[in-house]
Order: C-alpha cells, then structure tokens, then sequence
C-alpha cells in the first residue's frame, strides 16, 4: 500500500491534478449559497460532486496545526505527523502556525531534542503567523488549545466551523470505523475529520483537551506536554494508515 506524500513548505502547493482544484468547488458551492441566500454555515453538503468528501481518491489533504508562538506545540506535532505517517504515496500536506508567532524563527531546542529522540526530523522553514488564507487552505485545523481553534474559525468561520478542532478533541472524536473500507490516505483522514465533526454536538466540549504550552513551565511539566502531543498523533496517524 503506498502512504501519503508529505510537502512542508506552506506557500509551494501543488495544483490537484486527479480530481481538479478543490479551492475553486469550495469557492462555487459558496457563490451558489449566496445567490440562493442560504447563511447556514454548516448546512451544505459537498459530497455530491467533491471526490475528497465521498470517500473516494484525493490528489491532495491538508492539515494545519496551531498553537501560539508555532514555537513548541504545533511544530511538533507537524513534524512527528509527517514522520509517523511515512512513505510517500497520495498527498497529504503538513504546515503550522502560531497566532502570535513571529515569522521565520526555528522551533524551540527543546521540540528539536523531543523529535530526535523519537527518530523524527525536525524539519521545516520556520514559524509563521496564522491567516485567514493558510484557515481556507486546510482540509483539517488542529489547535493545541481551544483558543487556537476558535482563533481560526473567527478568521473564516464558513471554512472552518466543521473542519477545526483541538488536537486532543479531534482524537477523543474520531473513529477508525468512519474511514472503514477507505483505502486511500487522503480519503481515509477527510473521512476521520467528517466522523469527527458530526460527532462533536453530541459529545459536547471538554476543556481538558487543552494542551498547555511548554514555554515557562518546569522541565519535568514541559516534558509532559510534548509527550500529550506525541501520545495525540500517533493515535491520529494510527487510523489514517488503518490495518
């Protein structure tokens, strides 16, 4: 079985080439809403006519990881999705962001250190600042705490209402049986975040599913925190790779 594709770099993404560009059917379904005056943000459905909400084959998923400074939390948490998730194959595109990072600096020694010794490289280009375009870019949001993810549906609420999640919550929601029978990677994490979403009403909030930041904390409490994060995507790599 091939395993997904993994890019890094957030402004070099590829065009789909298997099943056309998913921004633009995201684009025309929201041109349709507004001429028929429909305002339900979560009410439409796209599976009819987009490949990536039906289950079947996607040319491209993307996953986006918040936290504040894209310093500590979400830099690991890209990096040790990418390493768990493997061999190339379909792609799935990883980035991060903070939303008071810095542009351009390199994540903390600390996560470099953490990432090694789980045989993980700590690649990437440095923090970026959360926007609404790297939101409207994404098939999946995933924040350290509430306040990221709530951060990014303020900045595209229509985008990203049914789509953001902690990282934490996302794994308490998820089921592996959601992408039952999906063999394609990409497929099997867009049917996971579609589980996940019509799951969470139910389930309701849970504040615990905050993962708190390492900067300032006591090295034994920080080490606690990245071990939460590593703990949250391998379950999460888990059911994307499935059998």
């Amino acid at each position: 079985m091939a395993w997904p594709r993994f890019e890094s770099s957030v402004g070099s993404a590829l065009p789909l080439t298997r099943n056309g560009d998913l921004t633009q059917r995201r684009q025309d379904h929201r041109d349709r809403r507004g001429a028929q005056g429909n305002t339900d943000a979560v009410s439409y459905n796209l599976a009819a006519d987009c490949p990536l909400l039906s289950g079947a084959p996607v040319s491209e998923f993307r996953v986006l990881v918040v936290c504040t400074g894209n310093l500590y939390r979400s830099p690991l948490a890209e990096c040790l999705l990418r390493h768990r998730l493997g061999e190339p194959g379909h792609a799935i595109r990883l980035s991060s962001a903070g939303t008071r990072a810095v542009p351009g600096e390199p994540m903390a020694a600390a996560v470099e250190h953490f990432l090694l010794t789980r045989g993980a490289a700590p690649a990437r280009t440095g923090s970026n600042r959360l926007t609404k375009n790297l939101v409207e870019g994404s098939d999946l949001v995933l924040g350290a705490a509430t306040e990221h993810r709530e951060a990014a549906v303020r900045l595209s609420p229509v985008e990203a209402l049914s789509r953001a999640f902690t990282l934490c919550e996302f794994v308490r929601l998820m089921r592996a049986e959601d992408a039952l029978g999906v063999v394609d990677p990409a497929a099997r994490f867009a049917a996971l975040v579609r589980g996940a979403a019509a799951r969470r009403g139910a389930a309701g909030a849970h504040t615990a599913d905050d993962v708190e930041d390492p900067l300032g904390l006591p090295p034994r409490q920080a080490r606690e925190c990245l071990a939460r994060i590593d703990d949250a995507v391998e379950r999460i790599a888990a059911a994307v790779r499935g059998g």
